[in-house]
């Protein structure tokens, strides 16, 4: 079981195993993790644990949480990572430490430019007709079917707009809006999926890899998957987080 290790000027205070699903982290004796201190936000952060994942998440605090002394809103947790609120510090120890991710291991779309890498265009418009350009060869025919259906939806569905947040690696708390018909994550050559926009939500589907992607730890199957509000979905050895902006 992951543990936290609570310490101030090189002082442990406490430390504590992180068996429940979500750890609430603040001043306010209600918290899980009770921090006395006028720097600390009433309800300042939360770890939330979804199969063997841990991810820290900042409450919009007063003064902010930091990550090995970056500011982050919401990030994955990996082995010794460490948490700073004002003077205290918290080290998230994991059961089994998983290397950082590569380079080579980041989400691949061309829809912004600092998630692109060379030589790839995976996030494409749908189209049903004309010739189909050199970026969508790689779309299997359940993508390309999957285009045709929401070629003609409207531009958000009824629940808000779709947004892809980056949860680990290099880029980490960046942003990707569903804004297009269809969208292709993943790495060609290794896993790719397809989120297409339809009128009742949005929908995620396996074009291409020996495994399926996985969304909240399970593999999804060859079928459209509907995507709730904060799924955690993994694809290519990234972690990413949808959600639904109103």
């Amino acid at each position: 079981m992951p543990k936290l290790v609570l310490s101030m000027d090189g002082l442990v205070l406490k430390e504590m195993p992180l068996g429940k699903e979500r750890t609430t982290i603040g001043r306010k004796p209600d918290n899980d993790i009770q921090i006395d201190n006028l720097a600390i936000s009433g309800h300042h952060a939360i770890i939330t644990c979804i199969t063997n994942d841990a991810f820290l998440e900042d409450q919009n605090s007063t003064n902010g949480t930091y990550l090995n002394g970056q500011p982050v809103k919401k990030n994955v947790l990996r082995n010794n990572d460490v948490i700073e609120l004002g003077k205290y510090k918290i080290k998230f120890i994991a059961d089994d430490a998983k290397p950082a991710l590569s380079q080579s291991e980041m989400i691949e779309t061309a829809a912004i430019k600092p998630f692109e890498l060379p030589g790839t265009a995976t996030d494409v418009n749908a189209s049903v007709s004309g010739p189909a350009p050199r970026e969508t060869q790689i779309l299997s025919a359940a993508a390309r079917q999957a285009a045709a259906e929401a070629a003609s939806e409207p531009a958000v569905p009824a629940g808000g707009l779709g947004v892809i947040q980056v949860l680990s690696g290099a880029n980490a708390g960046r942003e990707l809006q569903l804004t297009k018909s269809l969208t292709t994550l993943g790495k060609p050559g290794r896993q790719v999926a397809v989120i297409t926009r339809r009128p009742h939500g949005y929908f995620i589907t396996h074009v291409e890899g020996a495994s399926f992607p996985l969304v909240n730890g399970q593999a999804i199957d060859a079928q459209a998957r509907l995507l709730h509000d904060h799924d955690i979905i993994e694809l290519a050895g990234v972690k990413m987080e949808f959600f639904l902006r109103s």
